[in-house]
């Protein structure tokens, strides 16, 4: 989650977190290069006193700035396609979770384990314990398995809500009457939080996920009691 002063994003907990790190990364890179570049021709056509009459046309420089941006778009372009289908792969997983929203909460269903379901709220600031995070922290949290691959089914009951956890790099929008997938991919234990992040209404800000990220072992434990 994130801590004060946060400025960047957070720290991956999956391999499709990373690679959005790395494409964040190189874009902002060839923002930077172009804003400089065109910072240092303003600032050199502010100050320069050369004039030429007899300029009409400049083909060549027309081509330059025509064909220069057109390379690197396909640079931004390229990167970005490619993250959009790792993105939107599914590979073989281990677990399904089916996730619905709810004005104001979810409700979870480990489909794959003899229809285990349950509702997830947020816990209120006077029933908070000490070591809680307000407005984060749940009643129900879910419990996964790390090092295996999840897939998570996302619909609503009522209006469009959105499950997003930052962290993992997994945001899908829960819409009625549809059922949206994707998968993910825990590589390290922990808490992940995330918030419903669609304007579903006067309270959306107030439907946050927490997911405990534990070795099998542990899950199977869990799922058995």
């Amino acid at each position: 989650m994130s801590t004060w002063a946060n400025l960047g994003l957070q720290d991956s907990a999956s391999p499709l977190m990373e690679q959005l790190i790395f494409f964040h990364d190189h874009a902002l890179l060839i923002l930077v290069m172009i804003t400089v570049l065109v910072g240092y021709l303003m600032f050199m056509l502010f100050f320069n006193n050369y004039v030429n009459r007899f300029l009409l046309h400049g083909q060549l420089i027309e081509m330059i700035w025509t064909i220069l941006p057109a390379i690197i778009l396909l640079f931004i372009a390229f990167p970005s396609l490619r993250l959009l289908y790792l993105l939107d792969e599914i590979n073989e997983p281990s677990v399904t979770l089916k996730s619905i929203g709810h004005q104001w909460y979810w409700s979870y269903e480990y489909s794959d384990f003899n229809n285990i379901e349950f509702d997830s709220y947020m816990i209120p600031t006077n029933e908070l314990s000490t070591d809680g995070f307000r407005l984060l922290d749940v009643d129900n949290r879910i419990v996964l398995p790390m090092n295996s691959q999840i897939r998570i089914l996302v619909t609503a009951a009522d209006v469009i809500h959105s499950w997003t956890i930052p962290t993992l790099g997994v945001k899908v929008d829960g819409t009625p009457g549809r059922l949206n997938q994707t998968n993910f991919f825990m590589n390290r234990p922990g808490l992940f939080y995330g918030q419903c992040s669609e304007i579903c209404g006067a309270n959306h800000s107030f439907m946050p996920i927490v997911i405990e990220s534990v070795p099998t072992n542990y899950f199977i434990k869990w799922i058995s009691n």
